[in-house]
């Protein structure tokens, strides 16, 4: 409501004393992110006309808003038909052939003319990805019909784009996306079923973590379902790397480091999993959003990935480079001896599961309604802007929110963080709540919200339905990194984490997340109002409902 608005006396009586109110706790304003550091709101940095027209504005929305429950959800219906069943026979000795002996030749952009290619687009393309990954800028691309940078493009769609590189290598696809994420081809799959039935060294080894004692199959379940890494992944590369699977380690190396890499304080079976996945999320991830476009190999030599691959596909060739030169890589990914017949002879054809699955999100796909993760009147700021959904790696997919406090760091809250929409809360941990949007109990099907930094005092627990605005907890420091008190949102959709800017950005309230440079940069964006993500103190990262 702007300031020229007819307003009865009683109403703005009320609305006076809140602005006091929220202008006094503005001021004490304390601001944290995940592994960022935390600052207080200088006063000198705040514009009085500025804070008076934002808390004014809020607080005469606020007044006469009226509110009804949003309808819930709706379950995505997905058709899971089961692979056939066959007989998979213990995997034979592999052994790689060298396809080249000289090195592969390098992409490297050139002004040499070349016929333009032709390239059908796949489930998730935009046309900033398209141009990042063919090296064009976007309006070089050609289209039959007008296309939004921030609308997905349908699949199979034909896109005309020059040729600078002269792509000659690696152009076929390896594995299906649906492999590489914990997506719904997977649900049917036991993994202590499978490693008990393999019969190798990880069905009878036990390793202590921070949870206690897990066994093998214990530690490839739970950093599958919190990275939402397909399990069968992990197996199939613990087996091509070490043997892990079906046989022994035949050294010390490959007990102490059964992914293939010597990192010193990275033994052990979990730590390995969990680096291999960083790089496997960075490749997926950074080729699905158009940040990672070439694959640094063990020697040093770099190699742009061919453009018409798939995001799964780009996970196992930057997985891949960091052990080989450029030639044995090519024999790993596409050799008699390949990674991708190992994986098939382990678990079947995954082209054939693909077909039940994918596309894993449609054109016409679109977020559920949902609010800012807290009630409505409260003062809020926007911390931390498109960032890492898990860690440091992986999608940009992350946003994260700090109540108004007189002091920083790691403090007690009395906030609130609510359910942006309804939901069942499928899975709790250490500063974690996982809320399912379609109710089924899966994560890896449909809309999923995750919040972080949870804390245990008052946290909801497992198994609740929640309505939308229904409490889930207090804001805190626990689970993961974080320097301040805040609230860290993530949404997921079959499985993968869904980047927080882009066709499917983040709508919170009607706030569209926009994302910055580098992550934790970033903005949200509702009519002509925008609200900067910051770090510290400042009256543009405040947001209220």
């Amino acid at each position: 409501m702007k300031l020229g608005s007819s307003i009865a006396p009683q109403a703005w009586f009320s609305i006076k004393n809140k602005l006091l109110f929220l202008i006094w706790v503005f001021l004490m304003l304390s601001l944290t992110s995940c592994n960022l550091g935390n600052y207080y709101v200088s006063a000198l940095d705040l514009t009085a006309t500025a804070v008076f027209a934002t808390a004014l504005d809020d607080a005469t929305t606020s007044f006469y808003a009226t509110q009804s429950p949003p309808p819930i959800a709706e379950p995505t219906p997905i058709p899971l038909v089961p692979t056939p069943d066959v007989e998979i026979p213990k995997p034979t000795e592999i052994s790689i052939p060298i396809l080249a002996s000289d090195p592969l030749p390098t992409a490297t952009r050139d002004n040499e003319e070349r016929p333009p290619i032709l390239y059908y687009s796949q489930s998730g393309d935009t046309l900033p990805v398209v141009a990042a990954r063919f090296g064009v800028q976007m309006e070089e691309i050609k289209t039959q019909s007008e296309l939004s940078p921030r609308e997905l493009i349908k699949p199979q769609t034909l896109l005309v784009i020059p040729d600078y590189y002269g792509f000659n290598i690696a152009p076929d696809p390896i594995l299906p996306d649906s492999e590489i994420i914990y997506s719904p081809s997977a649900l049917d799959f036991d993994i202590t079923a499978f490693v008990e039935e393999a019969g190798g060294y990880l069905s009878s080894y036990r390793e202590y973590t921070v949870d206690g004692w897990r066994s093998g199959a214990e530690i490839i379940q739970k950093i599958a379902i919190e990275e939402s890494i397909n399990p069968r992944i992990l197996l199939g590369l613990l087996e091509f790397q070490s043997g892990w699977v079906y046989g022994q380690p035949e050294n010390v190396f490959e007990k102490d480091y059964p992914m293939g890499f010597p990192i010193v304080d990275k033994k052990g079976l979990h730590k390995q999993l969990s680096f291999s996945i960083k790089i496997l999320a960075n490749g997926y991830y950074g080729w699905r959003e158009g940040r990672i476009t070439e694959v640094v190999f063990k020697d040093g030599t770099q190699q742009r990935i061919h453009p018409k691959i798939n995001a799964g596909s780009a996970a196992l060739e930057h997985f891949f480079a960091n052990f080989y030169d450029p030639a044995r890589w090519l024999s790993v990914l596409y050799g008699e001896g390949s990674f991708s017949a190992l994986y098939e002879q382990m678990f079947g054809s995954p082209w054939i599961r693909a077909l039940t699955v994918e596309p894993l999100y449609s054109t016409g796909l679109t977020q559920p309604n949902m609010e800012l993760p807290f009630l409505a009147g409260k003062i809020w700021a926007h911390t931390g802007g498109p960032h890492p959904a898990w860690g440091s790696h992986g999608a940009w997919a992350a946003l994260d929110f700090a109540p108004a406090s007189d002091k920083s760091g790691c403090t007690v809250s009395n906030d609130w963080v609510v359910a942006s929409a309804p939901g069942l809360v499928v899975r709790t941990g250490p500063g974690l709540v996982v809320l399912d949007l379609d109710g089924d109990g899966y994560e890896q099907t449909g809309w999923v919200i995750l919040y972080l930094h949870i804390s245990s005092d008052g946290k909801v627990e497992k198994g609740t339905y929640l309505d939308q605005d229904a409490l889930i907890g207090h804001p805190s420091c626990e689970g993961g990194s974080a320097t301040g008190t805040h609230v860290h949102m993530v949404r997921k959709y079959n499985g993968e984490w869904i980047a927080a800017d882009g066709p499917l950005a983040f709508n919170l309230s009607g706030w569209v997340s926009f994302k910055g440079e580098k992550p934790y940069e970033g903005k949200l964006v509702r009519k002509d109002a925008v609200v900067i993500a910051r770090t510290y103190g400042s009256f543009e990262s405040v947001v209220t409902r």
